[in-house]
């Protein structure tokens, strides 16, 4: 009689349907009625042709005296899967198991299924695409291993190396706590779910260490780190919408640093003119006005995706692409601050910067910022060095820049966007101005006692305004060869891909992780 493998392919399929229980019905119940889907779930709205590894990886409970429960399925699922065609590395945890906690004592030194996905990444070459939603970390290891653990630094080696080497993008789909949170933020690109919430510790620790009583929301609402921290870039609706958004993000970038980002074709005409970008800009030069609606009118249509609209809102940060070429469009916000650049919006263009010049993505910047913000708010918030930071950023890339001025351009913020130490382009409306401070505050500090010993002060101030309004016009920059060009607005898309097209192409030949430096979280 043939030998036959039955009894052993049968318990394999036992193991398998068991592991697929992850925290048991009543759990997963509970997810439901919170309208909240299970880690595979979320990997298989995400991905095609999912590879799972590590399926039998289990752990037995502890109750609170130490004793040993029946076993669980691991709380991370991880493995190879496929998004619009593309390899990806997939992870996360399910929050039925152990609230997420990961399961370091599961072998692989480097952190048992969560640093097996980032090896994959590594080792293929293939973004690295996480759904996160845990604890953090549990006290009830302890048991589990016989001892606690000393993490250090060297723990997050390889999720800092990846920043320098694959995209990496984050879904936060309900609670994320400590490491947890801290894995989240090293990304360069995270979404989160309405309901969401992420912080270094949660309200028991906050009421252990502060003696305050603080819910999740309050402590740490995903709605708020999209608009004030910056912790997390985007908010979405619901699950769908954020793997949507994670998605179109990935779009964008190639899979790796030593590959181009990915050209599509493009039936948007590059000479296409559009008469409404003669009529954004208003002729009173203190209105403000819709900077996103040129973005979309330069860029190919439906192109634009902003990423981190709520925070350091001064500053819009974008991918879009011209002519089927995937670019970084920043453009200064005259809707806040008057476009100054203040201490949140350098930050968002350092990350930024950061991660375009990682990717091989052009920058094209549309300028209208009046200098740094001013103010004694400003200047606790540290704008000086955060500023000169943005600076920094500017002129450490290493991708091709293109400066379009729409209109005002003052100061050390000026100098934030744009480089004059290597070859960037820079095209101006004749709607642009530009100078060390915008006249009427110049007006004020340099002519202060003239003004104050006029007969008619105001008016003493109005016609100096005039003057210096009429020797700093852009035209007399342009004959001195100042900037490279004045152009009618509408043809600002043409020649922004006129530009982008042999630049993007030298851009071949640069490929591969700069050395000694890498994306800032």
């Amino acid at each position: 009689m043939a030998f036959s493998w039955a009894e052993q392919i049968e318990e394999l399929h036992e193991r398998r349907t068991a592991a697929l229980e992850l925290g048991g019905p009543e759990r997963i119940a509970r997810r439901r009625q919170q309208g909240r889907g299970t880690i595979r779930e979320r990997v298989a709205m995400l991905t095609s042709r999912f590879q799972e590894v590590g399926i039998l990886a289990r752990y037995p409970e502890i109750d609170s005296a130490g004793g040993h429960q029946e076993s669980l399925p691991s709380s991370y699922v991880a493995g190879l899967g496929e998004v619009d065609g593309r390899a990806v590395a997939v992870g996360g945890e399910d929050f039925t198991v152990g609230a997420g906690a990961p399961q370091m004592y599961l072998d692989r030194a480097k952190g048992g299924m969560g640093g097996f996905v980032e090896d994959l990444a590594h080792e293929y070459r293939i973004p690295l695409m996480l759904f996160c939603e845990g604890i953090g970390g549990d006290v009830g290891g302890i048991d589990l291993a016989g001892h606690s653990y000393l993490v250090s630094s060297h723990s997050w080696g390889r999720s800092i190396e990846l920043l320098s080497e694959v995209p990496v993008i984050v879904g936060i789909l309900g609670a994320a706590a400590g490491g947890t949170a801290g894995r989240a933020v090293l990304s360069h690109f995270s979404v989160a779910s309405k309901g969401s919430v992420l912080f270094a510790g949660g309200p028991p620790l906050v009421r252990r260490a502060l003696g305050r009583d603080i819910t999740k929301e309050e402590l740490g609402d995903a709605e708020m780190h999209t608009r004030e921290s910056g912790a997390i870039d985007n908010i979405a609706e619901d699950e769908a919408d954020a793997v949507r958004q994670m998605r179109t993000f990935l779009s964008y970038l190639p899979q790796n640093v030593w590959e181009m980002p990915p050209r599509i074709p493009c039936d948007d005409p590059v000479d296409r003119r559009d008469d409404e970008l003669l009529e954004v800009v208003p002729e009173n030069r203190r209105r403000p006005y819709k900077m996103r609606r040129i973005l979309e009118l330069v860029a190919d249509r439906d192109s634009v995706f902003e990423v981190g609209p709520g925070w350091g809102r001064a500053l819009i940060t974008c991918l879009a692409r011209v002519d089927g070429i995937p670019v970084g469009m920043i453009a200064n916000n005259p809707m806040h601050l008057a476009g100054a650049l203040d201490g949140p919006a350098a930050e968002k263009q350092v990350r930024f910067i950061d991660m375009c010049s990682t990717f091989h993505l052009p920058l094209v910047y549309f300028v209208d910022v009046p200098g740094f913000m001013v103010g004694p708010d400003a200047e606790r918030g540290n704008v000086v060095r955060k500023g000169m930071r943005a600076i920094q950023a500017l002129h450490e890339s290493r991708v091709p820049l293109i400066s379009v001025h729409v209109r005002k351009a003052y100061g050390m913020a000026g100098q934030a966007t744009a480089s004059i130490d290597k070859l960037g382009m820079r095209v101006a409306w004749p709607s642009a101005e530009w100078g060390d401070m915008p006249i009427e505050g110049g007006v004020e500090a340099a002519f202060r006692r003239e003004i104050d010993a006029a007969e008619d002060p105001e008016a003493f101030r109005l016609e100096a305004e005039q003057r210096l309004l009429d020797a700093s016009n852009p035209w007399k920059t342009a004959e001195a060869f100042g900037i490279e060009d004045i152009i009618d607005p509408r043809e600002t898309r043409q020649v922004v891909a006129s530009f982008l097209n042999p630049a993007f192409a030298s851009m071949a030949s640069r490929l591969g992780p700069r050395n000694h430096w890498r994306m800032r979280p």
